[in-house]
């Protein structure tokens, strides 16, 4: 298994960030984690209020500890409720199943990271990480 590197992360950084200036979305808080859930790199553009980075971790946090998109996960959540709101109490609120988040997959389909976006809708945080994960040559899941 590979693992991100800084390099890969910036780029998702620096690429979700043009893709939110270029479609006009609010200001963004962008955050990407390794395979074990520790930040790699976290971009705050500036008026970006004070709460997108723990948002933006916490739903790139739920998605590669389950493995699974922060969209699959918000629907998980609809249909299990009970579990989901556990996960979060034990999780002292690390975790987030709301869409803007998805898995970083190596070459071999490996998860290697997550990358988890606040600031837009959940369609709009989702775009720009799946824009930064493909400039870096990067799959996601």
């Amino acid at each position: 298994m590979s693992a991100l590197t800084l390099a890969q992360a910036n780029t998702i950084l620096t690429v979700a960030v043009a893709k939110a200036r270029e479609a006009g979305y609010k200001p963004m808080g962008i955050a990407v984690l390794d395979a074990s859930g520790n930040l790699k790199a976290f971009a705050s553009e500036d008026g970006a209020s004070m709460f997108r980075f723990d948002i933006a971790r916490a739903k790139a946090w739920g998605a590669v500890g389950m493995g699974a998109s922060s969209r699959v996960l918000m629907q998980r959540a609809k249909d299990n409720p009970n579990f989901f709101v556990s996960l979060s109490a034990t999780s002292a609120g690390k975790f987030l199943p709301q869409t803007g988040a998805v898995v970083i997959k190596d070459a071999s389909g490996q998860i290697i990271g997550a990358v988890g976006a606040s600031g837009g809708t959940g369609d709009e945080d989702e775009a720009i990480c799946i824009a930064g994960l493909e400039a870096a040559g990067l799959a996601h899941g």
